[in-house]
């Protein structure tokens, strides 16, 4: 503190605020901290000690704007005190409020880790749900197209067939060839095969394998 005539200035920043302790484990702890608002802070200290008194422990770092520890080499199922000070260019401030805290025990902290693996499992299951419906979907509407474009080939066919069949029955049976016998067996008659034979194997080889694409996805899900 410098006094200058009737003025005083205080060189020192205020005490840390809302200091608080999380993620408690067996043997770590994480301290969080704010600091009051135009305060000028180049770094913090810490003052950690055993409630017992049997171990203290003195943590400092600066040119750091962090907010937050991380205490480690905790005993089990111990009771602590922590204080904070914040450290200004001219000094450090006064320490803030005691916090008290216990860390748990082991039994404890793996219970804690399972669950919050448990619950890290349960969000990347929601997305592998979410990407499986959106792949299902996309199939489906592919499995549509696929069908509307079959339905419309066959209606072309279909009227093809039916003018084919039209314009044959108009001509006389003189124009008609007729097939050619020799020796007992038939050269020259013609079997014209439909092309709808060819797009209903390519429609029933293309569901097939649609369907075959997503049984193998679901199974390497499983």
């Amino acid at each position: 503190m410098i006094h200058a005539g009737d003025l005083c200035f205080t060189d020192r920043p205020a005490a840390p605020v809302n200091v608080s302790v999380t993620h408690l484990r067996a043997d770590s702890a994480t301290v969080s901290w704010n600091i009051p608002e135009g305060e000028t802070v180049i770094g913090f200290a810490i003052s950690q000690q055993r409630q017992d008194g049997l171990m203290q422990r003195f943590i400092r770092e600066v040119n750091t704007t962090s907010r937050a520890c991380i205490l480690w080499d905790l005993d089990e199922d111990t009771d602590y005190i922590i204080q904070v000070q914040s450290v200004g260019l001219y000094g450090e401030s006064l320490a803030s409020k005691k916090i008290h805290f216990r860390t748990l025990k082991k039994s404890e902290h793996i219970q804690s880790t399972m669950m919050d693996q448990g619950k890290h499992g349960l969000d990347i299951s929601r997305h592998l749900q979410t990407g499986e419906i959106l792949i299902i979907m996309t199939v489906l509407l592919m499995w549509a197209a696929v069908i509307v474009l079959f339905c419309k080939q066959y209606d072309i066919i279909k009227d093809n067939d039916s003018n084919n069949h039209s314009k044959e029955k108009s001509k006389p049976l003189s124009g008609q060839s007729t097939p050619e016998y020799h020796n007992g067996g038939l050269l020259g008659s013609k079997v014209r095969t439909s092309p709808l034979i060819t797009y209903e194997h390519a429609f029933y080889t293309f569901s097939k394998y649609l369907s075959n694409k997503i049984i193998l996805h679901f199974n390497s899900g499983l």
